[in-house]
């Protein structure tokens, strides 16, 4: 059987327990490919799986990073392959397990992230979307690269695009083309998470926010701005963390902004499945009204073996 999996799909689609089911039927490790799990004390707003839900299953690219610092996609690929190469090496299957597609077609293919000289570009833009707002920002960033600009939603990348574009001549889209020509670094077996009705993934996203606060999102967020984690650092700006911070500011009612997490969940998730859709070797696993995680297990256990066929 192909000793890579990469397991993907929406927030709170089921991911973390169907990679742990998989990680013991086949001798595997799990790697986290998720953008906000790599940072330490921020584990409720993340989902990170607890201590009993790995159920002594190893568990890699957690924790490896302070809120306080600016985590990228180039430092996740860097730390990610060597483990993903070492689980194959040890005769494991590693399963990479998340739904922050971005890292995880980066990691897959081996993309290659030079980093640009200190020139001055990226304190520039960050200066000019300060002053003039990020929208002016997206035009621009559309008259360049409209292929990009439809795709890039938030502020960090949305620089980073027009950073390559200014030190290189060549846009962001023209430079993802030119790498995925290059064999990848992995050919894993994709499996995808995905409902048979939108409301279901709906319903379960606005419980998780529900179990969040339940169990003490709000005191994790001020024990972290009180420990000198800026409002405004990369990993505030967390779908369920920025919009807390407001209400723990007193900028927005506490019922207000637990709407604004639910629903922003859902534009989330909507662009996470998009982003997986377009990816060919997706093997698809849909959860119906009535499926449970078992079942979904027994249907990726059965999947892999006709694909191992």
């Amino acid at each position: 059987m192909n000793p890579i999996i990469c397991l993907a799909g929406p927030t709170a689609s089921g991911k973390t327990a169907l990679a742990v089911e998989l990680a013991k039927e086949l001798d595997g490790e799990v790697v986290s490919c998720d953008s906000m799990q790599v940072y330490r004390r921020m584990d409720i707003g993340t989902a990170k799986p607890t201590e009993a839900e790995m159920q002594g299953i190893p568990h890699h690219m957690i924790d490896v990073a302070s809120p306080e610092e600016d985590y990228s996609v180039s430092r996740y690929c860097a730390q990610a392959a060597p483990i993903v190469e070492s689980i194959v090496a040890r005769g494991k299957t590693a399963i990479i397990a998340g739904g922050t597609g971005l890292y995880m077609d980066s990691l897959i293919r081996g993309n290659d992230f030079a980093p640009f000289p200190s020139t001055g570009v990226r304190q520039r833009l960050e200066a000019q979307a300060d002053a003039e707002g990020l929208e002016a920002m997206a035009a621009w960033l559309h008259s360049v690269d409209p292929e990009a600009a439809e795709r890039i939603h938030d502020r960090k990348r949305l620089l980073r695009a027009l950073e390559v574009y200014l030190e290189t001549g060549e846009t962001i889209t023209e430079h993802n083309r030119r790498t995925q020509a290059i064999p990848p670094r992995f050919t894993p077996v994709w499996l995808g998470l995905d409902f048979e009705d939108r409301q279901q993934l709906y319903d379960r996203i606005d419980l998780r926010v529900t179990k969040m606060l339940e169990r003490g999102l709000l005191e994790e967020i001020r024990g972290l701005l009180d420990s000198g984690v800026p409002e405004k650092a990369t990993a505030m700006q967390a779908i369920g963390y920025k919009e807390f911070v407001d209400a723990l500011a007193g900028r927005e009612p506490l019922e207000a902004a637990a709407d604004q997490v639910r629903q922003s969940s859902r534009r989330y998730a909507k662009r996470q499945l998009t982003w997986f859709r377009r990816n060919k070797a997706m093997h698809w696993l849909i959860r119906g009204e009535n499926t449970t995680g078992e079942d979904i297990f027994l249907s990726a256990r059965q999947l892999l073996r006709e694909i191992d066929k």
